[in-house]
């Protein structure tokens, strides 16, 4: 996944895009806007160095990752919502 961004992340933080809301349940029932729960599961689009030099960030660019309910700080760059967080809150990648 080439994105580039006029941001990089610092130290153990990874910017991640979020999927999107599902629309419909499996039964086929279309969900309303007020019920649609926050997406846990997202591609990053950078990651940061790690906090030292022997600990680097294990997640990179391109990867589907799985990441905690209200984990990370929402953000808005050239238009497009990601979310900045730590990489203690990406619980796996998928």
């Amino acid at each position: 996944m080439e994105n580039k961004l006029s941001i990089q992340p610092l130290h153990d933080r990874v910017i991640v895009k979020a999927d999107a809301a599902e629309e419909k349940t499996a039964g086929g029932i279309i969900i309303p806007d007020t019920a649609k729960e926050k997406p846990q599961r997202g591609t990053v689009v950078a990651a940061g160095p790690g906090k030292k030099e022997d600990e680097p960030v294990t997640v990179k660019a391109g990867d589907t990752v799985l990441y905690s309910k209200y984990g990370g700080t929402e953000i808005t760059l050239e238009g497009v919502d990601y979310l900045i967080m730590r990489e203690s809150d990406i619980l796996a990648i998928l």
